[in-house]
């Protein structure tokens, strides 16, 4: 089954860059109409973006939390190094969502694909 899926997923990505030709830059008569699609869609995506990696992000700290919280409750006397893990996992967790921020905040103000 592994295999199996190892095999569609490496078609699936063969496939689409097989592809992606087809989607080229245009002529530069038409890049001013597709500049403004462009900057509208890359602030769409960059919304999502954030808003998916604030939603996982969040999930995965209650998830840390309530593992850290049951730990402590299984072994009080390990609180210390339990605490210091759960801190060290809930900042790396935070930075990626943080991350996250600064491309979407780069897609909104510095707009790197409008030529």
């Amino acid at each position: 089954m592994k295999t199996r899926f190892a095999l569609l997923f490496t078609f699936v990505v063969l496939v689409l860059g097989l592809a992606s030709p087809a989607f080229a830059q245009e002529t530069a008569t038409a890049s001013a109409a597709v500049s403004v699609e462009l900057v509208r869609w890359s602030i769409i995506t960059a919304g999502f973006a954030l808003a998916i990696a604030a939603a996982f992000g969040a999930l995965s700290q209650a998830k840390g939390l309530s593992a850290a919280v049951e730990g402590i409750a299984r072994n009080p006397a390990a609180a210390n190094d339990i605490r210091g893990n759960l801190i060290l996992g809930l900042v790396l967790i935070e930075s990626l969502v943080i991350y996250v921020l600064l491309v979407s905040l780069i897609l909104f103000f510095v707009q790197p694909f409008s030529g």
